[in-house]
């Protein structure tokens, strides 16, 4: 049994929740708290750093999000969420790394407004817009007339990119600019796997409830 250690609001967890759902595995999950349980000893055993999300499969831990989806696509390629053609996997995976390394830094600018807590450098924050507006565009000129990014069915471009854009309308960045960008957000965000891991108004309190009491420290 495939299992993955998790926590609900973070969007690197998130995609590997989505493959987990689009593939059609059976799996048990498990979520660790960001108040201290990612630093217990049993937690440290199977994920040195630290870090969320972990699959645990047949004795292997896979660490690092990206590398588990590489993992579940291997050794699970039913349905294939890669392209086989080299431009268009050159395009899946741009995407998968400019979220990872452009985006998803530049989009946590936002947390606090997304929680509804103070705070925010107006300095950082148009910085974070203009990089996002970038990426933005980057993705729109990526896209053509099919409707995921170098494929015609769901890709793991999709899983990386589709977490991290689907939240941007919720801090005031309207997607209303690229069009094509937008009906492809629309086409993810009805998909059982998306609505089955929408972090629910629980968890983002409870989410907002630690981070306070962070701050306050």
């Amino acid at each position: 049994m495939l299992t993955l250690y998790h926590t609900p609001i973070s969007p690197n967890s998130r995609r590997v929740w989505i493959t987990l759902l689009e593939k059609g595995l059976e799996f048990e999950l498990v979520e660790i708290k960001l108040d201290g349980e990612q630093f217990k000893p049993e937690f440290l055993a199977i994920s040195p750093f630290h870090h969320i999300p972990v699959l645990v499969d047949d004795g292997l831990n896979v660490v690092e999000s990206l590398a588990i989806l590489e993992y579940l696509e291997a050794k699970y390629p039913t349905p294939v969420m890669l392209p086989k053609d080299a431009k268009d996997l050159a395009i899946a995976r741009m995407v998968q790394l400019v979220t990872v390394n452009e985006l998803l830094p530049a989009a946590t600018t936002f947390l606090p407004q997304l929680l509804g807590l103070p705070g925010g450098d107006p300095e950082k924050i148009e910085k974070a817009k203009q990089k996002i507006a970038t990426v933005l565009k980057f993705f729109e000129n990526l896209l053509d007339d099919r409707p995921y990014f170098g494929s015609e069915n769901l890709t793991l471009a999709e899983v990386v990119a589709g977490t991290v854009v689907d939240v941007l309308p919720s801090v005031g960045i309207s997607l209303t600019d690229y069009p094509k960008l937008n009906a492809w957000c629309d086409r993810l965000i009805v998909r059982p796997a998306w609505q089955a891991t929408e972090s629910t108004p629980e968890i983002i309190e409870g989410f907002k409830s630690m981070m306070v009491s962070r701050m306050a420290q």
